[in-house]
């Protein structure tokens, strides 16, 4: 969709300029200083986030699809109350099918039956291809949360990045143990994936919190299906398409977006 035009009030709205890491108030030449995190009232100044939303609808066996019912729902600016799109609403049928897509690509696909070391490999390469889109996953973070750009920027996408990191080292690292025994008998434990992992996410810290969930259940070799939530979905949308990006012909995971 195009972006409309965006009116700020509130020091927030500079957060998307290139001034953000100045004192406001040298700028804007008053005698005494507002701090970059201030909620003084500034003058109202028209901002277009350079960003565009694309990925609006459910994301089920590698494919954006609509909801079943064809319903969605508004995903706000929390700053100003305008829509900023409309995104699929799923509900049990569209949970079903994410379900059965997930089991299937767990039962029959490649992601729990590969290498630790080959699925450590592709959780880098999602690192990496996220810091090459940081700029548009911040600004659109910022956006939908009400939250500074800058706070997105220097905080929420590095912690996406070096949590995938984090747990790609993880993945070949996850092994059993051999434990002793009374008798002629030898104890071995196995971890192995167990299945399809459901998760949910709560609208705070979207990236961060994607990360803590997804990142651990795909290292171990699970399959996802995520439930975003419906005041924050959009970077999860955006972040689950570069996901699939890096491996177009495996489909690990699932993405609903659900009112509750």
């Amino acid at each position: 969709m195009a972006m409309p035009a965006q009116r700020f009030s509130s020091l927030l709205s500079l957060s998307f300029s290139a001034s953000r890491l100045l004192c406001l108030g040298r700028i804007s030449g008053r005698g005494r200083s507002i701090c970059r995190f201030s909620t003084a009232a500034l003058p109202e100044e028209v901002i277009v986030p350079p960003v565009q939303v694309t990925y609006k609808q459910n994301l089920i066996n590698g494919q954006f699809v609509d909801a079943a019912s064809g319903k969605t729902f508004p995903a706000y600016d929390p700053r100003t109350a305008e829509v900023i799109a409309h995104v699929a609403e799923g509900d049990a049928e569209d949970i079903n099918r994410a379900v059965a897509s997930a089991r299937k690509a767990f039962d029959e696909g490649p992601w729990p039956k590969m290498s630790a070391y080959e699925r450590s490999r592709i959780m880098l390469r999602f690192a990496d291809l996220v810091e090459k889109h940081s700029d548009e996953l911040a600004a659109l973070e910022a956006w939908n949360t009400g939250k500074p750009y800058e706070q997105a920027a220097m905080s929420e996408l590095p912690s996406l990045s070096r949590l995938f990191h984090y747990y790609a080292g993880w993945a070949d690292k996850i092994h059993g143990l051999t434990a002793p025994a009374d008798g002629d008998y030898h104890i071995q434990t196995l971890h192995e994936p167990i299945g399809v992992a459901g998760q949910i996410i709560p609208w705070n810290f979207p990236l961060i919190l994607f990360a803590w969930k997804v990142g651990p259940a795909l290292a171990c070799g699970n399959t996802v299906v995520l439930k975003t939530a419906e005041q924050t979905p959009l970077t999860a949308l955006y972040v689950g398409k570069l996901f699939h990006e890096v491996i177009p012909k495996i489909v690990p995971l699932f993405y609903l977006d659900q009112q509750w």
